[in-house]
């Protein structure tokens, strides 16, 4: 059964969320991850939201395999230009169907 990551991500630095996008990426690939969303046009149909977020959606063949991407010595790389101040987010990882 595929898993789903999905991001809330407010960009607070330019420079670093180009790294950090990078090192992501790659870590995903390499366990199986697929971006389905990637920060694309989006229209508020309902409700209230901050303008300032974008939104992620990543597809892997299990939560399992979700898991161990999170987990991964590849996306602690990404983790750490992170935490240096590239991004705030919000993350979830929830079963498909």
């Amino acid at each position: 059964m595929p898993a789903y990551v999905i991001s809330e991500v407010k960009v607070l630095d330019e420079d670093l969320i180009g790294r950090y996008r990078a090192l992501a990426a790659g870590s995903i690939a390499k366990y199986d991850g697929k971006y389905l969303v990637r920060a694309g046009a989006l229209e508020l149909v309902e409700g209230d939201r901050d303008h300032d977020r974008q939104y992620i959606i990543v597809e892997f063949p299990s939560m399992t395999r979700a898991r161990q991407w999170y987990a991964s010595p590849e996306y602690a790389e990404a983790l750490k230009v992170r935490h240096l101040g590239a991004l705030e987010r919000t993350l979830v990882f929830i079963e498909g169907c």
